[in-house]
């Protein structure tokens, strides 16, 4: 925080921004006001504004109208290289590394000094090094990005926007891909930069960093700014009420799973890609009636491919795979999706978009995916599109899928909405075992609530539920038993009722056994 008595004004002022794409209003009349020195918190539902929010400031887009102050300057930031100039630095999600260069090479490409590159290195190896110990930065100017582990790719990124003379500083989402332990370390640098007289932002979903790691936090709904509270004044329950709108309920209410019979049942599987890269090496798990079994895992590790070859999607190279007491992969035999279906297996693809949808189809379209030579939708001779339209509203009662529109084509409806479609789709047939990837990935809390109480259910029915998600307060929250997986295997196993966010952590780092090695990545 600010020490008492700094006068210095605003980093950072918004006055009454405006931004329209076409009909839709991303901002109204949005003011804000970052002190400097200080870390303060962006929160709000998918759609709530945040990200236009931020890329005016960064200058990505032009606002319709309103002003923007800097350091007390008012400013029109036409680009993100005038950001820069202005002392805006932004560390993206998505990280914007050139991975076959090293560490320098990132750090000073497009910032280069005149035409001697040699001096450029020179000079950005000093400065690298000074900055390293100036905020606990210090990663080795000579690796290759590429090699680097996420924690150290993103610290990358913060020397890239220091470097450039970033003395505010936006982060969007940074913990996304990193271990707990990952998570703690860059936390812990935020806190330097702050008291070094730096300002951060941070956007995040994460109701639990915002209060861990910000001082101020500022509260987004439906494009405007609702409220701001001291993080020290404020609580989790209060902020998701303020995001949502409504009381949220932030914690999974469930009994004590009941396992039955196994019901999946994966022996030495191995699975090797195109370019005949392992990406799974020796997996074997049972998972029994009556339980979700959670699959931890910094993304990359062999969990996206586990879900291919358990949907069909895939075929496992080497092991068997056991359904119901059957083999249907393995032992020469194959599957694919539309004979999982068939077997009473559900999926819910971890990327919606690419792999669970057709955005230009019709939300009716969309719910039929993958089933649609069923006899609940079809006729005679023809599909019986009455039915299907039917079937659609249906589900979407159940589901709570606003607008309720069978009609709308897919694009038109919210994340959150979106992926309520593709989970009315798989477990409103009531299948025997549902394999869902990043269930709440891109949805806002009030759905997430929602899909979580829906798995619950599923598993209190006596169905088997795989669980594969990046988050551990998901996993923990909802899992009987865990997984974690590395680097294609499974590197440790546990009751969710045991497990806790360090163990996890440094299981997912593949510092198995080493207590203490999970601190020097």
């Amino acid at each position: 925080m600010a020490a008492p008595g700094d006068h210095r004004p605003p980093a950072v002022e918004l006055i009454g921004l405006n931004k329209s794409f076409g009909p839709v209003r991303a901002n109204r009349d949005v003011s804000l006001r970052v002190a400097a020195g200080t870390i303060h918190g962006i929160v709000g539902e998918n759609g709530a504004g945040k990200s236009t929010l931020m890329g005016m400031l960064y200058g990505f887009y032009q606002a319709d109208s309103g002003r923007i102050r800097i350091n007390g300057r008012e400013v029109r930031i036409t680009s993100p290289a005038h950001a820069i100039s202005q002392g805006i630095g932004m560390v993206h999600q998505h990280f914007m590394l050139v991975e076959p260069f090293t560490v320098l090479e990132n750090v000073i490409l497009g910032a280069e000094e005149g035409g001697l590159l040699k001096r450029s290195l020179g000079h950005a190896r000093r400065e690298l090094e000074r900055l390293g110990r100036e905020y606990g930065l210090e990663v080795d100017p000579d690796a290759v990005v590429g090699d680097l582990p996420v924690g150290l790719q993103q610290r990358v990124e913060i020397l890239k926007a220091l470097y450039r003379g970033a003395e505010t500083l936006i982060l969007d989402e940074p913990t996304g891909v990193l271990t707990p332990q990952e998570a703690d370390r860059l936390f812990a640098m935020l806190d330097t930069l702050r008291d070094q007289g730096r300002t951060v932002i941070l956007i995040t979903h994460k109701l639990r960093e915002i209060m861990a790691a910000t001082d101020a936090v500022s509260i987004m709904r439906r494009g405007t700014m609702v409220a701001e509270r001291r993080t020290a004044e404020t609580s989790k329950e209060e902020l998701a009420e303020l995001m949502v709108g409504r009381k949220v309920l932030l914690r999974v209410e469930k009994t004590e799973a009941r396992p039955g019979e196994p019901i999946l049942e994966l022996d030495g599987v191995d699975y090797a890609d195109t370019a005949g890269v392992k990406r799974l090496k020796d997996v074997s798990f049972t998972l029994r009636r009556g339980e979700i079994l959670g699959v931890a895992g910094v993304s990359g590790n062999g969990q996206s491919e586990l879900l291919e070859v358990l949907c069909g999607v895939a075929a496992p190279s080497a092991g068997t795979i056991r359904f119901k007491g059957e083999v249907i992969a393995g032992q020469g035999k194959r599957t694919d999706p539309l004979a999982m279906h068939r077997l009473g297996v559900g999926h819910v693809a971890e990327d919606r978009h690419r792999t669970a949808m057709i955005m230009d189809f019709t939300a009716a379209e969309n719910m039929i995916l993958g089933y649609h030579t069923g006899r609940d939708v079809n006729g005679p001779v023809l599909m019986d599109l009455g039915r299907v339209r039917g079937l659609c509203r249906d589900y979407m009662a159940d589901f709570d899928v606003r607008p309720p529109d069978p009609d709308l084509p897919a694009t038109g409806f919210s994340g959150g909405n979106q992926q309520k479609i593709v989970l009315a789709r798989e477990m409103e047939r009531d299948p025997d075992l549902l394999l869902v990837g990043q269930p709440t990935r891109g949805v806002d809390i009030g759905a997430i609530e929602f899909i979580h109480q829906r798995l619950i259910e599923l598993r209190d029915r006596g169905r088997g539920v795989l669980l594969v998600s990046v988050e551990l307060d998901e996993i923990l929250a909802l899992a009987d038993r865990i997984l974690v997986m590395f680097d294609g295997r499974v590197v440790g196993e546990m009751a969710a009722k045991d497990a806790d966010e360090r163990t996890l952590g440094l299981l997912m780092a593949g510092c198995a056994g080493t207590p203490d090695s999970g601190e020097a990545a």
